[in-house]
């Protein structure tokens, strides 16, 4: 496309950071010493040669640099500018390839160069036409917005496309850098592809510039409108309290300090809350600061700072005990705890020791225990019995520390703790405030919920707790907490030191059938849609409901199995099948909700048992779920097939089965001494198992009962269907204490179990077990795994060598 031509010998005229495209007409100042030495030596040769008119070559020149493509100008006019400098008027005529330097007249820079070929192919293809015509149109758009009318004429009758292109070089809005771009760019219809999308480019953003003018326009428009009609409410409003005589107090800021004068706040608590009111007066109503004030002060207006409730267990310590014993059956030990509280409480009350350095006499406690043992139905019966207000605050699944001390006010939607918000619900600024699940609180990037709750359940410091939403003292030292949990382990220390811990470790059969008769049984009749007389369910039934159809520390299963009595009684009687009153005994639970789950192993038959074969051993433990009986099951492999060792199962932990390590290891070094074959233990791999294996199992009370286990295997001895055992064993054979006593023999009971074997340590534990449980219950404390054994295993039927 771009053919050259004869060579031309110009002198140089350099424009800085300027450039000149064919076709354009400027002038230039003749006072700048290159440019005068140009157009001189143009003119010098232009006499010499007898040409008309001067030619130079307009070369743009960037930092010093020049482009390797020029302009041929023709100086057409000299004289003098608009301002009276010298000037000279020039012509860009056509693109000019510059090459090596040569010396000519005068002080100008010579060049040689080719001139470049730049036309354009004839006729025009469609999409070039296409092309000219999108350019056209887009430079007659910038120049109706430009009010530049008189040139749109002009580049409408530009039909060469090279000549369209380079007339771009007039638009303002372009860099020298796309000027050069433009300039070295020799093909037309490249050059005008380059030009449009420049033009277009710049189009968009002045679209995009425009629009956001526009948007701000009228964002100002409409806040200089609304800040008018403001202006205009207040003055209307203020003429119309004028009219109607109203007083400061209408006004929404006096409203405030009016309000926080005549409540009932504790010092420090007004003199905040009146710094707040003079921010609410300084401030605007357009102001989100006025918002989050006035939410602020009605959270502290509405908490009831001097607010008690008059406890009328202070006058009647009886009253409220017998309260008490109505509500829950069992339970002693924290009935007594809050006996003990109570009458203390009353004490301090008559010498005047109500509050002492700021405290008052509140209590934290946490009760600890299966679940359905009823700790949190607890609360609301101690709450009842004092006459105070209760509140539950449920923090199972909590994991953000703002939940118990509050957000900051800066946040969208900041609200109190939930402390501060159970306190706000009672009315009172003495509640008994129930904890519920407290073992269930998570952590998280949000902080721990607990180490939030260390400075509420501590005594010695939540009566100066503060909410990060208040920012003032809140006293909840004459707040009753009662925190209630599944897991003691789940608790941290830190929090566990500042609560005084009462165990609930579930009920016996007698209190189960108590409760059910008194508590259960009325309300699952009402649910029932049945009265009091219609259905009757003796004690016998509901003692069989209790040990064979239901194995729990609490009473939940229990109320679901006596609401389905009722529920299919009820049915019966709609389809006309049974007649009320209708009493139900014993002998009706099979035909009414089916067969017992829960058949105790005395009540099986000898040859069904799971101890009826040498090997299997019965001992205790102790779950999230209470207490719980649990069998160890041994084997000896095949000399010829098994290897030695010890081989273990049931989804067991590290410290049992250390323990089974142990067990094997005594059996091994006093097998002689017991009589035992234990020649077998070392050429047969011994194998021990937990049945439920899927269930995780872990600690050392399951010694003596592995240690059973293998003696019975070995001697051929079964282990006693009514004996069950729990207690740590040493590589001596002694028998080390363990935990959850309570809870074990309450679970030995409802499985059957008459005889218990106990650590000769804990038997001091037993006087926290319910005597109607002991009465039952013949109790073995023992130092020694010999005395294990000897009660443990029946007497031998065969020679031991034979059994072996």
């Amino acid at each position: 496309m771009a053919s050259t031509s004869t060579p031309l010998t110009l002198p140089v005229l350099p424009l800085d950071d300027e450039v000149v495209l064919p076709g354009m007409v400027v002038p230039l100042d003749l006072s700048d010493n290159e440019v005068r030495a140009a157009v001189e030596a143009a003119q010098a040769a232009a006499r010499s040669s007898g040409v008309s008119k001067p030619t130079v070559l307009l070369v743009p020149r960037v930092d010093g640099s020049y482009a390797g493509t020029g302009v041929l100008g023709t100086v057409e006019q000299v004289g003098r500018l608009s301002d009276g400098d010298p000037g000279a008027l020039i012509r860009g005529r056509g693109r000019v390839k510059i090459g090596a330097g040569t010396t000519g007249p005068g002080a100008a820079l010579w060049v040689e160069g080719t001139r470049i070929d730049e036309s354009a192919p004839e006729p025009l293809p469609g999409s070039v036409a296409d092309l000219v015509k999108e350019y056209k149109a887009l430079a007659t758009s910038w120049l109706k917005k430009r009010g530049a009318w008189q040139v749109v004429d002009r580049v409408q009758q530009i039909d060469d496309v090279s000549q369209l292109a380079d007339n771009s070089g007039y638009s303002p809005f372009l860099t020298t850098t796309q000027k050069i771009e433009l300039l070295e760019t020799a093909d037309p219809v490249a050059r005008l592809e380059l030009a449009t999308e420049q033009l277009r480019e710049h189009l968009a953003e002045q679209d995009v510039a425009e629009a956001i003018a526009k948007d701000v326009q009228e964002g100002v428009d409409k806040q200089q409108r609304e800040f008018l009609l403001r202006r205009q409410l207040e003055a209307v409003r203020k003429e119309l309290r004028e009219l109607n005589g109203a007083t400061d107090a209408a006004d929404e800021s006096d409203d405030y300090r009016t309000r926080v004068e005549a409540a009932d706040l504790p010092e420090k608590v007004r003199e905040a809350a009146l710094k707040e009111v003079e921010k609410l007066e300084r401030s605007s109503d357009q102001s989100p600061e006025g918002s989050w004030i006035r939410t602020w002060l009605d959270t502290v207006l509405e908490l009831p700072w001097n607010e008690r409730t008059d406890d009328t267990a202070e006058h009647d310590i009886q009253g409220a005990k017998a309260i008490l014993d109505a509500e829950h059956a069992g339970l002693q030990d924290v009935k007594e705890r809050i006996t003990e509280y109570l009458a203390v409480r009353k004490r301090r009350a008559d010498r005047g020791l109500g509050v002492v350095g700021g405290r008052r006499g509140g209590a934290v406690l946490a009760l600890v225990g299966p679940p359905g043992v009823g700790k949190t139905s607890l609360g609301e019966s101690v709450a009842h019995a004092m006459g105070r207000k209760f509140v539950r605050v449920a923090l199972g699944g909590v994991r953000d520390e703002a939940e118990i001390r509050g957000h900051r006010r800066t946040y969208v939607g900041a609200l109190p703790g939930r402390i501060v918000r159970a306190i706000k619900e009672a009315g009172s600024m003495n509640p008994v405030v129930l904890l519920d699940e407290i073992d269930k609180v998570g952590s998280d990037f949000r902080g721990d919920p607990a180490a939030a709750l260390l400075e509420v359940l501590d005594p010695a410091q939540n009566h100066t707790f503060r909410d990060h939403y208040l920012e003032v003292e809140l006293d909840l030292s004459d707040v009753v907490f009662l925190a209630t949990a599944n897991v003691l382990e789940a608790i941290p220390e830190a929090l566990l030191d500042r609560m005084e811990l009462v165990r609930l470790d579930g009920y016996t059969e007698d209190e189960k059938v108590v409760i059910a008769r008194d508590h259960l049984l009325p309300r699952q009749l009402e649910r029932a849609g049945l009265e009091s007389g219609e259905v009757t369910l003796d004690d016998s039934a509901l003692r069989k409901l209790a040990g064979e159809y239901t194995r729990e520390a609490g009473v939940r299963n229990l109320e679901r199995s006596v609401a389905r009595l009722l529920r299919k009684v009820a049915s019966q009687h709609e389809l006309g099948e049974q007649e009320l009153p209708f009493t139900i005994g014993a002998e009706q639970l099979r035909g009414l909700i089916g067969r017992p789950h829960h058949v105790p192993e005395s009540a099986q038959d000898p040859a069904e048992r799971r101890t009826a074969v040498p090997g299997v051993a019965t001992g205790l433990a102790v779950t999230g779920a209470g207490g719980d009986v649990l069998f160890v099951e041994a084997s000896l492999a095949d000399p010829e097939t098994g290897a030695a060792g010890l081989t273990l199962t049931g989804q067991l932990g590290d410290v049992m089965k250390e323990s089974a390590q142990i067990a094997l290891s005594f059996l091994r070094s006093h097998g002689a001494e017991l009589e035992l074959p234990v020649a077998d233990l070392k050429d047969r791999g011994a194998h021990i198992h937990f049945p439920a294996g899927a269930v995780p199992k872990d600690g050392p009370s399951a010694g003596i009962t592995m240690t059973t286990a293998l003696a019975s295997l070995l001697s051929g001895r079964q282990v006693r269907t009514d004996v069950a055992m729990t207690g740590e064993v040493s590589l001596t054979g002694r028998v080390l204490p363990i935990g959850g006593l309570k809870q074990k023999l309450l679970a030995a009971h409802r499985a059957g179990i008459t005889t218990v074997v106990i650590p000769k340590r804990n038997e001091a534990d037993l006087d926290d077990v319910p005597a109607e449980i002991l009465e039952r219950l013949e109790v073995h404390p023992v130092t020694d795994v010999r005395q294990v054994l000897e009660i443990a295993l029946s007497p031998a039927e065969v020679p031991v060598a034979a059994a072996a």
